[in-house]
């Protein structure tokens, strides 16, 4: 019998050289006469351990890693793929720590089944959510959704089915489902590694919000920098459609839905939602003002859902398992649960899906161990680069947009950078500064040049030139940002200024 052999194909794994090593198991495998056959997996989100090798046995799966490809013969001559004895043998992944003591629901299947055979994912509860949709009209799905509590994951945390009822209630011949996936803050990966690892639950998601507004298309908006991404999920999109989950009739039920993709070029703007609808209509991205909502008057002036990925995604499990069983994870008004993103300076960086509520010191010492440098760490940005920084006495704040809120920070995509005590926070305040310059749109005075001016009011604190008033001015000049912005751009830039001016003012002192 062939022994199954689990090396992920996901951008992280690939990058680290895992296509090499999938290849040479394959070459060593012939040359001994060996029977394996390679299973190209989604990754667990152990991106320290990458690539991680998992063989598959009676009692598990049994994981080795990272595997360079210069260690695949000692692992044939340690047994391999039997029972090997070996120092980077990391016993039975589902029994590792780091992934017990998680929560895994979105990210349930990453890692465990091959992305693009639609047998695995239906073997392992994919379309469930999908066959109780079907058994439902409109208006309960999207009640449902919104008793679960569920809000947008990708920043906003704007409720997830109160926008769905919207569309649902406007009267319009055609309306769409926009999945954005424009993933482009530091530190975020969750959007890829969904997309790499388990394509067929973000059709799933599309093709219930599809059935709860009446969408008959939709699209997927990805961004350029994910050719890997891009690959799998259009393989995913033709197979879904051959086998009639995509197209005219989906499973004799009598419903139209197709997804088509469409790949960005590059600008951070587009990830707001209304530059995303200009780039989606062909034209170059900039903001729309509101109103009208993109709900009411989006894609191609039709009511139109925008969700990112992980709202998306999210959707199935609630209609399988009911609002409550949702709404029953997590804190406060933050329901479910969150994929976060550990990166930066972190000993054991990845993707960790927990519920709402726990706090940053956990997740940095208990799933990250600490700094990788193994220097105390001083601080932490969460919510991408425009998210503000947080010191370490703001370690215990759990995971919840209010609590975020509170702090003046927020929890945007779940991305969180970490920082060692070696870090200058000026300078940290002034790439928020000049990336928000780079990145604008230039539609609206205070993002376009007020961005270009802080970088210089920073510079000139720096060199001390006048550093009070300068300081006065930049605080002035951030409360025009925040207030006078079209979009979150402009407008949030001045939180990662401002926090770091807040909790690190030693490090605005005059350079000499």
């Amino acid at each position: 019998m062939s022994r199954r052999i689990f090396v992920p194909r996901d951008t992280s794994a690939v990058a680290c050289g895992a296509d090499a090593v999938a290849d040479r198991i394959r070459s060593e495998a012939a040359r001994r006469g060996v029977d394996v056959t390679v299973v190209r997996n989604g990754s667990r989100g152990l991106c320290w351990l990458e690539p991680l090798v998992e063989i598959e046995t009676d009692e598990g799966r049994i994981g080795y890693g990272p595997i360079g490809v210069v260690d695949v013969e000692g692992l044939f001559d340690a047994g391999f793929p039997g029972d090997v004895r070996h120092p980077r043998a990391l016993g039975l992944v589902e029994n590792m720590a780091w992934l017990k003591r998680q929560l895994r629901h979105c990210f349930s299947r990453n890692g465990i089944t091959d992305p693009v055979d639609l047998a695995d994912y239906a073997a392992n509860g994919g379309w469930a959510g999908f066959a109780q949709a079907r058994s439902m009209a409109s208006e309960a799905i999207v009640q449902t959704v919104i008793e679960s509590g569920l809000r947008g994951r990708g920043g906003a945390a704007f409720p997830c089915g109160i926008k769905w009822k919207t569309v649902l209630d406007q009267v319009a011949e055609q309306k769409y489902i926009v999945c954005n996936a424009d993933e482009g803050d530091s530190g975020t990966f969750s959007d890829r590694m969904l997309i790499e690892g388990d394509p067929y639950r973000l059709i799933e998601g599309m093709l219930i919000a599809g059935r709860a507004v009446g969408a008959t298309k939709g699209y997927v908006y990805l961004r350029s920098e994910y050719p890997l991404a891009c690959r799998v999920f259009a393989e995913a999109l033709d197979t879904a459609r051959e086998a009639g989950w995509l197209g005219s009739d989906i499973r004799g039920g009598g419903r139209d839905f197709d997804i088509e993709l469409r790949i960005g070029a590059g600008a951070y703007i587009c990830g707001e939602e209304t530059s995303l609808l200009e780039s989606l209509e062909g034209r170059r991205g900039q903001v729309r003002f509101k109103p009208p909502l993109p709900a009411i008057k989006g894609l191609f002036g039709k009511p139109t859902v925008i969700n990112n990925v992980i709202t998306l995604a999210s959707v199935p499990d609630i209609l399988a398992n009911g609002a409550a069983w949702y709404r029953d994870l997590g804190v406060g008004r933050s329901r479910g649960t969150l994929p976060i993103q550990l990166g930066g300076n972190i000993r054991r960086g990845g993707l960790i899906e927990l519920a709402f509520g726990v706090t940053l010191r956990e997740l940095l010492d208990e799933f990250g161990g600490g700094s990788a440098s193994g220097r105390p760490i001083r601080a932490v940005q969460v919510g991408g680069p425009l998210g503000a920084y947080l010191p370490e006495s703001q370690f215990d704040t759990p995971l919840d947009y209010e609590a975020f809120a509170a702090i003046d920070a927020m929890l945007g995509h779940g991305g969180i950078v970490v920082f060692d005590d070696s870090v200058d926070m000026a300078e940290q305040a002034r790439f928020a500064m000049e990336f928000c310059a780079v990145e604008s749109c230039g539609k609206c005075t205070p993002c376009r040049i007020g961005s270009t001016r802080g970088v210089e009011v920073i510079d000139r604190m720096r060199a001390g030139t006048d550093a009070e008033a300068d300081e006065v001015l930049l605080r002035s000049l951030c409360d025009t940002m925040l207030h006078g912005s079209l979009c979150a751009l402009g407008g949030l830039t001045p939180l990662p200024v401002l926090s770091a001016l807040k909790h690190f003012p030693e490090d605005f002192a005059v350079r000499r």
